[in-house]
């Protein structure tokens, strides 16, 4: 049965509803037969005109998550966790419904028009902007180091390897984080393969660069490329020592020549990994020294290079350093602080702040992360900061 005209002017003023301050144009919403049996067939999902206008110019948006995880939304360069919203009104799947700023801008004989309901839903999947879950990305490319080309493991076509669409397919982020975070891991793509060097095999190739460095006498901050890839190029493939270049140092052109500025930060922090990852404690003093020493010459060590690399306890007797990787700890903000302060009861802000950096989300500061995870007070004069929970 389908409303005549009559009929919804019937029903405008039971309501008491003046027509005249109503759009002439009526819908009149009916359920077709197959409706109820499409609600299940659909999802609705709500998007922020950024990602609309994305799918509008024909990009895709990627669900991913193995079945033990959660699963997330990705764009090109954006990961969301996706929620289940309840609503208490009925959100119905109306196909071709005309919307009121739409309906005054078209000129219609019929002012009744009859729209069928194609199904409903009291729920939607909302989204939320979240970190990436690159975590997965190291543990994976670990499996099965590079450790240069004549090496067993290379022999042994056994080991895994993960080209892009493999970590794309495994990994829950967006494509450009799981790029960015290949870049910061050093990672290398070997014959389509996504392959981190074995740390040894990588120290290796950096001795190459900074014993030529020195035997040439060349600036650090200029290094040519085609004159380090034909002296080393016997000792190591060349598409390695340009990795190692990359890793460690800025590309730049002059005069039409490629070289290279090779950072002493870089260089002084793994130098320091290299002498750590061996002592289960170092004596600070004598690590220092020892420190000094086994970088290039011209080139300084400063604690600060160490942030989110190595921890210092100025209160043992004497004070001591050890190797404290913030990718080694655990991606879960809660989780993160209890193996923080299982490890250290109290923290200064300027301790800790390396190890929760990277859990600070957008527009979230390391202040907001400590206000939420952990008490404050006053020892000695300085501020400092323990859990709020016991921790066994």
């Amino acid at each position: 049965m389908k409303r005549t005209r009559e009929e919804v002017d019937a029903t405008l003023q039971i309501a008491k509803l003046n027509a005249a301050e109503l759009l002439p144009v009526v819908h009149c919403l009916g359920f077709g037969p197959g409706a109820g049996a499409a609600a299940g067939d659909f999802c609705l999902l709500e998007l922020e005109p950024a990602l609309c206008q994305q799918l509008e110019a024909g990009h895709s948006l990627v669900i991913r998550g193995d079945k033990h995880e959660q699963a997330v939304l990705c764009s090109k360069d954006k990961t969301y966790d996706l929620k289940i919203a309840d609503t208490s009104n009925m959100l119905l799947f109306i196909p071709g419904c005309k919307t009121p700023d739409q309906l005054k801008m078209e000129e219609t004989h019929c002012n009744v028009i009859h729209t069928e309901i194609f199904g409903f839903s009291n729920n939607y999947w909302e989204l939320r902007r979240c970190r990436p879950k690159l975590k997965k990305l190291k543990k994976l490319l670990m499996e099965n180091t590079y450790e240069g080309p004549d090496s067993q493991k290379e022999k042994d076509s056994n080991h895994s390897k993960y080209t892009t669409e493999d970590l794309l397919d495994q990994i829950q982020a967006s494509e450009e984080e799981i790029m960015a975070q290949l870049q910061v891991l050093n990672a290398c793509e070997i014959e389509g393969y996504w392959r981190i060097l074995e740390f040894d095999y990588e120290m290796k190739l950096l001795n190459h660069v900074t014993q030529l460095v020195d035997s040439e006498s060349w600036s650090f901050d200029k290094v040519p490329l085609n004159t380090c890839l034909q002296e080393l190029g016997p000792l190591e493939p060349e598409e390695m020592i340009e990795h190692c270049l990359k890793c460690y140092g800025t590309k730049y052109i002059e005069e039409g020549e490629v070289y290279f500025a090779l950072s002493a930060d870089k260089i002084c922090r793994v130098t320091a990994q290299m002498l750590l990852q061996n002592a289960v404690k170092f004596n600070l003093a004598e690590f220092q020294e020892v420190w000094q020493q086994s970088v290039p010459e011209g080139m300084v060590t400063r604690l600060d290079q160490l942030k989110g690399l190595a921890l210092v306890d100025r209160h043992s007797r004497p004070e001591i350093i050890f190797l404290l990787k913030v990718d080694d700890l655990p991606e879960d903000n809660q989780e993160r602080f209890n193996s923080l302060f299982s490890l250290r009861e109290k923290w200064t802000e300027e301790d800790i702040a390396p190890y929760i950096q990277d859990l600070c989300g957008e527009k979230q500061t390391v202040g907001a992360l400590l206000t939420k995870y952990s008490r404050s007070s006053i020892q000695n004069g300085v501020k400092v900061y323990n859990s709020r929970r016991p921790i066994s």
